[in-house]
């Protein structure tokens, strides 16, 4: 049931960028539109029939679309503007029912995680299916427009859309390819044997960087886990629950200062139509640091 509702999710998610690709296609404006279609509609192949086709053709369409993105291929397009006068006047009459289709995705991804066996993520997709129908019955918008809208975000977010992917399977491949012994090796000559506090801040310091390289606290958590976690905090008599708990939320400090966490620091920059878009990260990162640095003194008190 979970695999059925999780192929239907991603043949949903595959059908929204095949039709970007189409707009990107049928964008006469956009000098890069061969390029910007052919971009989308393989990431359609890989979500609509990546069941079913081989891995290695798969790795193949990803690397060309690799390419496409290296040589500037991948630019966006032209869409119907929305003036600002509108947006201010639709949001004066609206008010806070524009939080409703937000909100509800947050609602079905806990209520469907938490008490069902379908997950989260089965969970997060009905939630925004929910919240486009609730959407579109608020605005009292036509499914033209939302379609339209679709293609502007995820024009907007670009390239940065498919690195949730790309980083998950980056972090399994650093663990089979044994980069925590490696980082280990490296870590064992520059700390002195048995010392505990700069154990700590190797560890969550090393959580925040690797998570910033890979945009992801939980690919970061295995790797810098056995690199560093294990041989110099948990050999050294820390409980395991409250340094594991701690390392990872130190990550998530390094969530807040990359832009591989696209989902947490690009998507919000496109939505809000922010022209600098580093502008989130800009405005995280004194709270990150300060963060990190309280997460190492939690560490220190609470794990030892």
């Amino acid at each position: 049931m979970i695999i059925l509702a999780l192929e239907i999710l991603y043949i949903l998610s595959g059908i929204v960028s095949l039709i970007t690709g189409i707009y990107s296609f049928r964008d006469d404006s956009l000098e890069t539109r061969f390029g910007t279609g052919l971009f989308w509609v393989i990431l359609s192949i890989t979500f609509i029939f990546g069941r079913i086709l081989p891995a290695k053709f798969v790795g193949i369409l990803v690397l060309l679309m690799g390419v496409l993105t290296a040589t500037k291929q991948v630019k966006i397009g032209s869409f119907k503007e929305v003036s600002e006068e509108f947006k201010i006047e639709k949001s004066k009459i609206l008010g806070n029912k524009l939080f409703i289709p937000v909100l509800s995705i947050a609602i079905f991804a806990f209520v469907i995680g938490q008490f069902t066996s379908l997950g989260g993520l089965v969970g997060m997709g009905i939630g925004a299916i929910v919240a486009t129908i609730s959407g579109l019955i608020i605005t009292k918008a036509n499914g033209n427009e939302a379609i339209e809208e679709g293609n502007r975000l995820l024009q907007q977010v670009g390239p940065f859309s498919i690195l949730p992917q790309l980083l998950a399977a980056l972090g399994a491949l650093f663990n089979a390819a044994g980069v925590g012994e490696v980082i280990a090796s490296g870590i064992s000559k520059a700390i002195p044997t048995g010392n505990i506090v700069f154990g700590v801040i190797a560890y969550c310091v090393g959580m925040a960087v690797f998570t910033m390289i890979m945009g992801n606290a939980f690919a970061a958590f295995a790797v810098i886990t056995a690199g560093i976690g294990i041989p110099f905090v948990y050999n050294q008599g820390a409980n395991p629950a409250i340094a594991g708990a701690l390392a990872l939320t130190a990550g998530y400090c390094g969530t807040l200062l990359t832009p591989m966490a696209a989902n947490f620091n690009i998507v919000p920059a496109a939505i809000l139509e922010i022209k600098d878009k580093n502008k989130v990260i800009k405005t995280q990162a004194p709270i990150a640091l300060i963060l990190l640095a309280i997460h190492i003194v939690l560490m220190l008190v609470w794990a030892f």
